[in-house]
């Protein structure tokens, strides 16, 4: 067995690199396939905000014992592909931008390894705004894009958060880490209803099973505080998304499917998620479905009921592999 390889069962968990598109960073990422069989369709999974690809890990070797190589890079600013805790939340210029490039780097290594695997894409969270810019930018010759814990916020709110970002950034610089901000993101809204920081883990807006909440905040990749330019990653990944101009870009013949909680926050408990659809429908997406898992929170893969949250992605997935 190689290094940097482990195996569970017949499910094999490696561990690579590629070099991200800022030019100088190694893009930590984890990789779980079948030790003995040749993959039948590929997920390439973009984690959100403030996590990691390791906490995917049981979803990934779920998909793995199906025939599925499963693969996600810690991306700019988070896990193991920060350099130092103070790079935890610090992407570098125009990140939006460069951790958009950089699912497309993880994509093209994958598809040079293995031309002609179907190849399907999730973004949970944050990661399901970047991947919803994605799609507009690189979404030809995907089998289809699960987009997870997703939102829909446009209008004054998104632009006077980019503007307060950027003009405390002005003074403070972009490492600086400001609780101002951070309420702008989690402040206020459907997010009131919930315990925030771990101290109610019964009550966590993460999820209901509260094992989960209690190893998220205590795992220091999970708990620390977006810098300025972490916070401009996602707000220009949310305006970008809510341009309809951007959008239209889109490919009309990929398979979309739009999943989240029906108490999850960060998608207005289920309104956001319908705002989603509705955009996508008027951009004339032919392949276009929904599903709110109904009392689930946030992390949907976290939630009590994720035997059945895997179950469902996986006969989505099934029914858009040739066969």
């Amino acid at each position: 067995m190689k290094n940097g390889q482990s195996a569970n069962g017949n499910v094999c968990h490696d561990i690579v690199h590629y070099l991200s598109s800022d030019g100088h960073t190694q893009m930590h990422t984890e990789v779980w396939k079948s030790e003995t069989e040749r993959p039948r369709a590929i997920l390439q999974i973009t984690h959100g905000m403030q996590e990691y690809i390791g906490r995917y890990a049981d979803f990934a070797r779920f998909l793995a014992e199906k025939g599925f190589l499963v693969a996600g890079q810690d991306q700019l600013g988070h896990g193991h592909t920060a350099r130092s805790a103070e790079e935890l939340g610090y992407m570098g210029e125009n990140p939006a931008e460069l951790m958009v490039r950089d699912i497309q780097g993880l994509r093209e290594m994958l598809q040079e390894q293995h031309p002609d695997v179907p190849y399907f894409m999730l973004g949970h969270s944050m990661g399901s705004y970047l991947l919803r810019r994605y799609l507009c930018e690189y979404g030809s010759g995907l089998s289809g894009a699960i987009v997870m814990g997703t939102g829909q916020i446009t209008g004054p709110a998104i632009h006077a958060a980019r503007a307060i970002t950027r003009c405390l950034a002005a003074f403070r610089g972009w490492h600086h880490r400001s609780r101002l901000v951070s309420s702008l993101s989690t402040g206020s809204g459907p997010y009131t209803k919930f315990n925030l920081d771990g101290t109610k883990p019964e009550n966590s807006w993460l999820t209901k099973d509260v094992e989960i909440v209690r190893k998220y905040y205590q795992d220091p990749f999970c708990t620390f505080t977006f810098t300025l330019n972490g916070y401009l990653a996602l707000f220009d990944a949310v305006y970008y998304d809510g341009q309809a101009e951007n959008v239209a870009k889109m490919p009309k013949d990929l398979p979309i499917y739009l999943v989240s909680g029906t108490d999850d926050p960060v998608g207005d408990m289920g309104e956001g998620v319908k705002k989603v659809y509705e955009v996508f429908r008027a951009a004339g997406i032919r392949d276009l479905s929904m599903k709110l898992f109904q009392g689930d929170r946030h992390e949907i893969l976290n939630e009590t009921d994720r035997g059945e949250v895997y179950l469902d992605l996986l006969r989505w997935m099934d029914s858009r592999i040739p066969q």
